[in-house]
């Protein structure tokens, strides 16, 4: 087995190979969607005037959703496309709640203070 391919071993003794190329593709583009709907969903949040923990009950609510949509996406192979589920759902979360608090605020000040 070459230096490029992640190895996990299962219970059953199986091992599974992932390329490291098509790992890191896929964990930019999750990024990438993380980072997206942070901003969406911030402005919304800021467009519907959400403060406290509404506000943070709805960045959870879109996170959990966009982790719901790309299993959902994957059909029920998300094995070969992601290592685990729980990294998916937990990485980059506290980047895109930076992300996410920027755009609930900025529009939740133009448009109710004003």
């Amino acid at each position: 087995m070459s230096a490029k391919n992640r190895t996990k071993q299962e219970k059953t003794e199986d091992v599974i190979a992932y390329s490291e190329g098509a790992v890191r593709n896929n964990a930019a583009v999750v990024e990438y969607c993380k980072i997206s709907m942070s901003a969406l969903s911030g402005g919304t949040a800021g467009l519907l005037g959400l403060t406290g923990l509404y506000g943070f009950g709805f960045y959870i609510f879109a996170v959990v959703s966009l982790w719901g949509m790309l299993l959902f996406k994957a059909r029920g192979n998300w094995k070969k496309y992601f290592i685990s589920r729980y990294s998916l759902l937990t990485n980059g979360f506290f980047g895109g709640l930076f992300t996410y608090i920027l755009f609930w605020t900025f529009l939740y000040g133009m448009v109710h203070v004003y």
